[in-house]
């Protein structure tokens, strides 16, 4: 049997992949990650044995996979968003690995993809910005490497998406400021694809205001950047008509 680590995606339902569909369909044990997930997605899992971990550690949610496991049961971890992202499936797999547990894992939407989508922009748009950032703020957490600081990222200039800052928007905002200007663009999305999904869009130096008039305090993805508000750029490169597509290597 295997533990598989699903990518749950931002919130609706259907913004799982099909593959994750499939997996929740015939698995014996769904592991979930609390008021996250919708009732609706679980919904695809009807005759399985279905675990909130919220008030779970991790050493309990392991030993939870690994026993279903030995009990021979295919087991889907809900992850929300994409698992690559502060998903906690090092941890998690690290432990598998030791136990001897064999698992996979399936990529699903992340919230900044879908916050993205909410917002009808483009992340990286011709000779504006090619390069985008994800990062988070840390506050009661664990710590950030050396050198990851959000001056140290704001310094290149590029997009940035930013998660888990909500709450700590005075600070962003005066850590970003010296380097894209009060006047850059920033757009905050809450509840992307969720029932409450909320928007708002401005400049930097008003970030704080725009979060606090909004009554935005959770699951919200904030963006900094001049694509956001970019115009006139030119057509990219790959379809541009002056582009020699006949002896255009393959690969591009």
């Amino acid at each position: 049997m295997t533990v598989y680590f699903v990518g749950a995606g931002p919130g609706a339902a259907d913004l799982i992949t099909v593959r994750g569909r499939d997996l929740l369909g015939r698995c014996g044990v769904c592991l979930y990650p609390g008021s996250l997930t919708p009732p609706a997605l679980l919904a695809y899992c009807p005759g399985a044995e279905q675990v909130d971990t919220a008030g779970l550690s991790l050493e309990q949610i392991v030993e939870k996979l690994v026993q279903a496991h030995h009990a021979g049961h295919e087991v889907v971890r809900l992850c929300s968003g994409d698992p690559s992202l502060y998903s906690a499936v090092a941890e998690q797999v690290r432990r598998l690995d030791a136990a001897g547990v064999p698992y996979e894992v399936v990529p699903g939407v992340p919230a900044f993809a879908a916050s993205a989508a909410v917002l009808g922009r483009e992340l990286t748009v011709p000779e504006v910005g090619q390069s985008l950032i994800i990062t988070r703020v840390q506050a009661r957490s664990t710590a950030m490497p050396p050198g990851e600081t959000l001056a140290a990222f704001a310094a290149t200039g590029a997009t940035l998406a930013l998660h888990l800052a909500i709450n700590h928007v005075e600070r962003v905002t005066e850590e970003l400021s010296p380097h894209y200007g009060a006047d850059c663009p920033v757009a905050v999305v809450a509840l992307a694809s969720q029932p409450g999904e909320t928007v708002v869009r401005g400049v930097l130096a008003e970030l704080p205001e725009l979060v606090r008039e909004a009554g935005m305090t959770r699951a919200a993805t904030i963006f900094v950047g001049r694509v956001l508000a970019a115009a006139g750029f030119p057509d990219s490169f790959l379809y541009s008509s002056a582009r020699d597509r006949a002896n255009q290597p393959e690969s591009l």
